[in-house]
């Protein structure tokens, strides 16, 4: 049995727990570690289960609890070069710390690990596309401006998908953000937006994906409800049907205990 547990997900912090059979990743580690380790015993998961923390890139609502968590159950960190470097210059990791560049895929037990492009304002982001041990596939592509051809492949090639749905344009347009944010978020390396998730769903629901997690929403620019009536909205336009084609929720900003079995 295959699963994600969206533990955090917002500007405060993101992390994402992935299970194949017996063994599992975090997908990021936002937050501290203390928060983190809590979210983990809300979901009744065993931190045992985790073979390696794989972060999407440096900026801190992705890694803040990682030089803790790490250090604490002696896991190994995986990322882009790019990522790495930043990280160790940031000093958001411990220098003693187990590091290891991906470069395209890793087995790390019963679970492979590809890198995914992405389009972001950092070092080397990128997403992962997990299979499992029962060949169940998944993706998780956040913090990118725009659907990165080997992001799209990716997502396409999964059962479920996290995939980021940051802002409603016109809250962001409308909203408190100084301009030079605004900008940076409707930038090519910034965030996607709800309409830019919404309008690829269909496609990756023809190719077979049934199971969506809408990530990363903006707490001032995007409401949970905003997000998903846009991607809903799009679906139903196809003629899908919601819980009988596919499922779709929002990752909660703290984990609420849903579940995603794909």
């Amino acid at each position: 049995m295959a699963k994600i547990v969206p533990l955090f997900s917002s500007s405060k912090g993101n992390s994402y727990y992935i299970s194949g059979n017996n063994e599992a990743i975090l997908v990021d580690a936002g937050k501290n570690c203390k928060q983190l380790e809590l979210s983990l015993l809300q979901n009744e998961i065993d931190t045992k289960t985790i073979k390696g923390i794989f972060i999407t890139h440096e900026h801190t609502d992705h890694c803040s609890a990682l030089r803790v968590f790490a250090k604490r159950y002696d896991l190994p960190i995986y990322a882009t070069k790019g990522t790495l470097d930043a990280l160790v210059n940031g000093d958001k990791v411990d220098r003693n710390a187990r590091l290891f560049e991906i470069e395209d895929e890793i087995i790390l037990g019963d679970m492979a690990i590809k890198r995914v492009v992405t389009s972001h304002d950092a070092a080397q982001s990128c997403g992962y596309h997990i299979t499992t041990a029962d060949n169940r596939r998944c993706s998780v592509i956040t913090d990118t401006g725009f659907l990165t051809g080997d992001a799209l492949s990716a997502l396409k090639n999964s059962n479920a998908v996290v995939i980021e749905s940051n802002h409603d344009v016109e809250m962001l347009k409308n909203g408190p953000y100084p301009f030079i944010l605004k900008k940076r978020v409707l930038s090519p390396t910034g965030h996607l937006s709800n309409v830019d998730c919404a309008k690829v769903l269909p496609e990756l629901l023809d190719s077979g994906v049934t199971h969506f997690v809408l990530s990363h929403l903006s707490q001032e620019n995007n409401t949970p409800r905003i997000a998903l009536d846009t991607s809903v909205s799009v679906l139903n336009t196809f003629g899908a049907v919601r819980d009988n084609d596919y499922t779709i929720m929002t990752a909660p900003v703290e984990t609420n205990g849903k579940t995603v079995i794909f």
